[in-house]
C-alpha cells in the first residue's frame, strides 16, 4: 500500500511577507502588496501595479546567505530563501542525511537578469562578466544552484506548466513518495518579475490598471507578482521516525487537459471541475466535507467565470466559502501554487478563511460570490487549492487536516 504524503515544513516569501510568519500576519490583517516595481526598468514602471518582494537583489542576497557569490538570479535568491526557511520548519539541519528530491517550477527562469543583458549577449563584440548570465536562462538554473547550495543530490526535476506549475511539482513530489522512489521531496516553485511577463500579459490586455478584484462583475485582469514558496513532502514512516511536526495532509490531487484554447478555459469549466472532482475522489473526501476552496481566481474575464462554473457544478447550491489570495500576493505564475498550498495548510492550522480583497459586485454569469470578510475560528479539515494555466492545463490539490 502506497505511504501517506504529509507536509512537515513550509517555507515561503511574497510582497505580503519575507517568511511564513510574516504572510499570515499581512493575510490576517487584510494588508495586501500590491504597488509599483522598485526593481524593473520598464515604461510600465509607475502604470502597471505589481506585487513585488520589496528587496533589492543585494539584500536578498544576504538574506538568502550568498552575499558576494555571483550567478544567483533573483529567481534563485527567493527560491533560496524559502528553501532554507521551509528546511528549518521541517527541522532538518543537513538535506543530506536523507535521499531527499527536489522538484522545482519557473516559468521563465533567470529572465529578470539576462534581460538586463540582452542587447550585450546578442553583440558578438561584446565580452564582459554579462555572459556568465547567459545560461541562467534555462528554468533549471535556479533548480540546480539551489539544490546545490543546500545539499539535495537526488531526483531532481524542473517543472514549467505556466500557472500549474508549482502545485504539478507537489504532484510530482507525492507520487514519488508514494512510488516508493523517495521518503522525502521539497516541491514547489520561484518567480521573479521581469519586463517580458509585464509585457506579455501587457499585450494579452490581461493586466489590470487598478488592484485585480477576483470574482468581481466589474474585473479587468490580474496584477503579476513575485515569490517563492516550498513544501516539505515526507512518507508518513519517516515523519513518524523522525518525530517531524506535522502541518497537514497532501491527501488527493489531480490535473486535466481540456485542451480548449492556447490562453483560455473551457467556458463550463470542464477541465477545472475535473481536476477538482478527481482529486476528492483520490482523497476519498465528499465535496460536502471542504469547508474552503482557495480558488485559482486571477480576476481574468475568462477565468472566473470558467472556474466559477466550475464550482457550480461539483458543489451545487452548496458552494463552500472560497477566495483567491492573489489581490494579496499578485499572480506569481510558477509560484502560486505553492504559495497558496501553503495558504490552505495556514487555513488548516490557524482554523482562519481568508477573504477576497477588492470585491464588490457579484459576477451577473454566477449565483455564487467570494469570501469577503476575514474570518476566525472556523475549523478547517479539507481545503482545494487550484492552479490553472495556459494551454487548457489545470491542478487542484487536495490539502486536509493530518488524521494520524
Amino acid at each position: 500500500m502506497a505511504e501517506r504524503v504529509l507536509i512537515t515544513g513550509l517555507g515561503m516569501v511574497t510582497a505580503i511577507g519575507d517568511d511564513v510568519a510574516g504572510n499570515l500576519n499581512s493575510l490576517r490583517r487584510q494588508q495586501s502588496g500590491i504597488g509599483f516595481t522598485q526593481n524593473i526598468d520598464t515604461i510600465y514602471k509607475d502604470i502597471l501595479p505589481v506585487a513585488e518582494v520589496s528587496h533589492s537583489t543585494v539584500t536578498l542576497q544576504e538574506m538568502a546567505g550568498v552575499a558576494g557569490k555571483e550567478g544567483f538570479t533573483r529567481t534563485t535568491l527567493l527560491g533560496l530563501i524559502a528553501m532554507r526557511e521551509a528546511l528549518a520548519d521541517a527541522g532538518i539541519a543537513d538535506a543530506s542525511d536523507e535521499p531527499t528530491g527536489f522538484i522545482n517550477a519557473s516559468t521563465v527562469g533567470g529572465m529578470c537578469d539576462t534581460e538586463k543583458v540582452y542587447f550585450d549577449v546578442i553583440n558578438p563584440e561584446k565580452e564582459g562578466d554579462f555572459l556568465q548570465y547567459i545560461d541562467t536562462l534555462d528554468c533549471a538554473d535556479c533548480t540546480q544552484r539551489i539544490a546545490d547550495t543546500v545539499g539535495i543530490s537526488e531526483y531532481i526535476a524542473t517543472i514549467s506548466t505556466a500557472c500549474s506549475s508549482s502545485a504539478n511539482a507537489l504532484m510530482f513530489g507525492a507520487r514519488l513518495i508514494k512510488a516508493g522512489l523517495v521518503r522525502r521531496v521539497i516541491s514547489g516553485g520561484t518567480e521573479a518579475l521581469t519586463r517580458f511577463t509585464l509585457n506579455g500579459f501587457n499585450s494579452l490586455k490581461n493586466i489590470d490598471k487598478k488592484h485585480c478584484r477576483p470574482f468581481d462583475q466589474n474585473r479587468n485582469g490580474l496584477n503579476l507578482g513575485e515569490g517563492a514558496a516550498y513544501l516539505v513532502l515526507e512518507s508518513e514512516s519517516l515523519a513518524r521516525e523522525r518525530h517531524a511536526r506535522v502541518r497537514a495532509e497532501l491527501k488527493g490531487y489531480a490535473n486535466t487537459n481540456e485542451a480548449f484554447h492556447p490562453t483560455a478555459p473551457s467556458p463550463d469549466g470542464d477541465g477545472a471541475f475535473a481536476a477538482m472532482q478527481q482529486a476528492l475522489a483520490m482523497g476519498g473526501v465528499a465535496p460536502e466535507d471542504v469547508q474552503y476552496v482557495n480558488v485559482h481566481g486571477t480576476a481574468t474575464l475568462t477565468n472566473d467565470v470558467a472556474e466559477g462554473h466550475a464550482l457550480q457544478r461539483l458543489f451545487g447550491d452548496k458552494v463552500p466559502p472560497f477566495s483567491s489570495t492573489k489581490p494579496f500576493t499578485g499572480h506569481t505564475l510558477a509560484a502560486a501554487g505553492g504559495i497558496e498550498a501553503i495558504y490552505a495548510v495556514l487555513a488548516i492550522q490557524h482554523a482562519v478563511i481568508f477573504p477576497n480583497l477588492h470585491f464588490s459586485e457579484k459576477m451577473e454569469e454566477l449565483n455564487i460570490t467570494p469570501e469577503t470578510q476575514l474570518k476566525e475560528g472556523v475549523p478547517v479539515s479539507n481545503v482545494i487549492s487550484n492552479s490553472f494555466g495556459f494551454g487548457g492545463n489545470n491542478a487542484s490539490l487536495l490539502i486536509s487536516k493530518y488524521e494520524g
